[in-house]
């Protein structure tokens, strides 16, 4: 699975009071209506049971100069350590959402299913936020990549 290349998110729950958060690369879009992504979390990670059906959840893409908060989120820090980076809001669900995210995906987990070691999370699409930098960091063969922003194609052509 080292060769099957991903973006890099930091999945939060909880409030801004009580925040709770962590690495994902296991994330994918599932359908746009309703607009749904999943999430793979580990059965054995220490946040898990924060993350349960109905709760809020945030996916927040991170951008290329954000190496060292995926580690932050990856680690053995507590809560309080892990949020110290970053400027993070709320948007409808109560969430916490990173603020320099390239886009966060404001979601209610609307079903957990379990697969082997790991917790696939539905999330329905609440709200979200474009970030102002489309410089995106994916995962690929252990090790981080940053992506150059690229101009998005609007389905017109000069011809």
């Amino acid at each position: 699975m080292a060769r099957l290349g991903a973006a890099v998110t930091v999945v939060t729950t909880g409030s801004l009071a009580q925040p709770v958060g962590f690495t994902a690369s296991a994330v994918c879009s599932v359908t746009d209506d309703p607009p749904t992504v999943l999430v793979c979390l580990k059965r054995s990670s220490r946040v898990r049971p924060s993350f349960v059906e109905g709760a809020a959840m945030c996916v927040n893409v991170l951008a290329a100069n954000q190496e060292e908060l995926s580690n932050r989120f990856a680690g053995p820090l507590s809560a309080v350590e892990r949020f110290a980076a970053g400027h993070w809001e709320t948007l409808m669900t109560g969430a916490p959402v990173l603020n320099e995210a390239v886009v966060s995906l404001d979601c209610r987990i609307s079903r957990l299913v379990e697969e082997g070691t790991h917790t696939v999370m539905f999330g329905r699409v609440q709200a979200l936020r474009l970030g102002a930098t489309a410089h995106g960091l994916v995962y690929f063969n252990r090790s981080y990549h940053r992506l150059p922003y690229v101009e998005a194609f609007d389905g017109v052509t000069d011809n």
